[in-house]
């Protein structure tokens, strides 16, 4: 039987949650991801989901900067919550700002990552989300860039 992914991704910015939908459907994909605005978002999705007993996703992605809960805030709550606290976080954000970044990790997020600037890039990012919720491998972003600044 074939694993059913689904990949939460919360962005604030419209436009960034277009081209990432795109990108998953350019890839044959477009059933993969759920698209929310904001971390309240995010919370209330996963309490549906779990009072449904439906699926939760096999990966979250969160924007670092968004109105009312932001990407570390959410990943804050997430982890504090049982039901929740397994699920892999990446911190998906348009800067590298390295003390966001270290805080993250000590949070519990899996990796955080840059935003494209390109298509392409985002075609490679989203079949990258996907691939990892497949194979649950590491990460290696996340590491080879904590390394970089330690």
């Amino acid at each position: 039987m074939e694993k059913v992914v689904k990949i939460l991704l919360a962005d604030d910015d419209l436009e960034d949650r277009y081209i990432m939908q795109d990108a998953f459907s350019a890839i044959n994909l477009a059933h993969v991801p759920f698209l929310v605005e904001d971390g309240e978002k995010v919370l209330e999705y996963l309490a549906q989901m779990h009072s449904d007993e439906g699926i939760l996703p096999s990966l979250v992605v969160l924007d670092l900067n968004m109105p009312r809960l932001s990407g570390t805030q959410t990943l804050r709550e997430l982890k504090n919550i049982e039901h929740y606290k397994d699920i892999p976080v990446i911190i998906f954000s348009s800067s590298l700002n390295v003390i966001e970044m270290h805080e993250c990790r000590q949070l519990g997020a899996l990796s955080y990552m840059v935003k494209p600037f390109t298509y392409e890039e985002y075609l490679l990012s989203a079949q990258h989300f996907y691939d990892f919720c497949l194979s649950k491998h590491s990460f290696p972003e996340f590491n080879s860039l904590i390394n970089n600044f330690k």
